[in-house]
């Protein structure tokens, strides 16, 4: 779908009005992808000296670890009754700078590792997605290719937005740190005095609709190179 306008990647990216349990695999979906995110966050700190994440039991793929109310509960279940864009994010997870050799560059690095987590997963769920078609349809009579294949897709899809959505650069999301993180030192802190208010300005982003318009030429690109 590359070169497609960002309102035709809407059908993509919603679900319509399906069942429980196709709303169940999707939010599972959505979760492992969050989780792994905020996990390769702990790790790339942990990796490049900061052991605050680990210390508080953020590097973990238990989901319960790094949920947020509203972005991991609130807003995919909104997201899900209303058709709208799925995205959501978890807990951020803590970095203390003064155990980071190289500041700048290690905080990039560490930023980068959440959105990259989710690009390698999304490369997962397309090969899976063109292994499944290969499989048997049932195994001992339970039919198992659909179920599957839906949960591939809705896998895939999310973990492309999630790496699209978090390289916005508004705080608190991933591309505000790379940005602040490559720009000259003097700019970098007027950058970070607008912290305080990003979640407002994000919030703004995701209402008016402008959030769908910045990631969807993205997505589309990303789905036509990996499907």
């Amino acid at each position: 779908m590359p070169g497609a306008r960002p309102e035709r990647l809407l059908p993509y990216i919603s679900l319509p009005a399906v069942e429980i349990g196709s709303i169940v695999l999707a939010f599972i979906g959505l979760l492992l992808a969050l989780t792994v995110h905020e996990a390769a966050h702990a790790w790339a700190a942990f990796q490049l000296g900061d052991p605050t994440a680990k210390l508080q039991g953020r590097l973990s793929l238990n989901p319960a670890v790094h949920i947020d109310p509203i972005g991991t509960v609130m807003l995919p279940l909104l997201a899900f009754a209303t058709g709208a864009p799925i995205i959501g994010w978890a807990r951020p997870v803590p970095v203390d700078g003064r155990y980071l050799k190289h500041f700048r560059r290690d905080f990039m690095w560490i930023a980068l590792a959440g959105p990259a987590s989710n690009l390698l997963l999304a490369v997962l769920a397309s090969l899976l997605l063109r292994a499944l078609p290969h499989m048997p349809v049932a195994v001992g009579g339970i039919a198992i290719v659909e179920p599957l294949l839906q949960f591939a897709f809705n896998f895939f899809r999310v973990n492309v937005l999630l790496a699209v959505f978090n390289m916005i650069p508004v705080p608190p999301l991933d591309g505000s740190n790379v940005v602040a993180a490559v720009l000259p030192r003097h700019l970098a802190y007027q950058w970070d005095q607008i912290r305080p208010y990003g979640i407002f300005i994000l919030y703004g982003l995701m209402f008016t609709g402008i959030v769908g318009r910045l990631i969807g030429p993205p997505a589309n690109l990303l789905f036509g190179l990996l499907l």
